[in-house]
């Protein structure tokens, strides 16, 4: 059997907390201002595509380089805990109105043994459109007075690779003990529960707690392959040609205005498309019990 390589590490990350009331907590992660190269290269692009047989890996291309100014992100995925936190602050609605508990999964989650594997309200919220997070993100502002957002797809996909070039930013494959996603073979659209080198695993058809893995990037963000997809800020857009450099949202879309970014995979899709580098879309109205997000916050004062 192949040697599979995980590669983990141990990093101090600056943070700062938001107290959303009701015993809530939101942590931020500070991220570093940097150059990364964004996408997959063309050899890697050719190779995926003939193995899966399919040409949607294209839209990962061209590479190129991308500079990113400092920010703050979610450490964890936005929690079904602090979403009813804000979501039923009425006093803060900006737009639309918001759902206090919309998540599919509202049971405590369990581990393959069986026993409670924590809180339900740890899960991740899930069944939330791209209008309802950028609600979410405009309510959370004016409660802490900060400028909270979503990500742009670049500061996504740099925050996620942490300083690597690996399809995972723990390495070149993927296990279930280290991230959540379908680990079964799918006869139905022939997916593998394997990448690369790596094992099959378990597929456990439904979200797991934040952090539950305790693998964090080099960055301090956890659960950012698999769980649920993560909304971004951005437009769709079929590949990166004309892509802005600068790490900003790339908003002027000629092709359709009503899809945005999903980044990161989940618990009901392969382990490729919990690559660092997969690129995948909804409509901005869509919301579905894999879908969620992470909120970032740019130039952080702390008061």
């Amino acid at each position: 059997m192949p040697k599979i390589i995980i590669h983990e590490y141990e990093r101090t990350a600056q943070y700062f907390i938001e107290d959303l009331g009701n015993n809530v907590t939101l942590d931020m992660v500070s991220i570093p201002d940097g150059t990364f190269q964004m996408g997959t290269d063309d050899k890697e692009i050719e190779r995926l595509c003939k193995e899966y047989d399919v040409n949607y890996f294209r839209r990962e291309s061209p590479r190129h380089s991308v500079t990113v100014q400092p920010f703050f992100m979610g450490k964890y995925l936005v929690t079904q805990a602090q979403w009813k936190a804000i979501a039923e602050r009425t006093d803060l609605k900006v737009k639309i109105d918001l759902e206090s508990d919309p998540s599919h999964f509202k049971k405590d989650p369990a581990s393959e043994k069986g026993e409670k594997a924590g809180n339900r309200w740890n899960r991740p919220v899930e069944c939330v459109s791209w209008k309802d997070a950028v609600e979410f993100c405009d309510r959370l502002s004016r409660h802490t007075k900060r400028q909270y957002r979503l990500p742009s797809e670049a500061e996504w996909e740099y925050a996620c690779r942490a300083g690597t070039t690996t399809p995972f930013h723990f390495g070149e494959t993927i296990t279930t003990n280290l991230a959540n996603y379908q680990g079964t073979d799918n006869e139905e659209y022939k997916w593998s529960g394997s990448y690369g080198s790596g094992p099959k695993g378990v597929y456990r058809e439904e979200t797991t707690a934040v952090g539950s893995f305790g693998v964090a990037n080099n960055f301090g963000l956890y659960d950012m392959h698999g769980n649920v997809w993560e909304w971004c800020q951005d437009d769709w857009h079929s590949d990166y040609e004309g892509a802005p450099t600068d790490g900003s949202a790339w908003l002027s879309s000629e092709e359709s205005s009503d899809r945005k970014l999903l980044r990161g995979g989940s618990w009901y899709y392969n382990p490729g498309d919990c690559r660092s580098a997969f690129r995948y879309y909804d409509s901005l109205g869509y919301d579905h019990s894999d879908i969620g997000f992470r909120v970032v916050c740019s130039g952080a004062a702390r008061t």
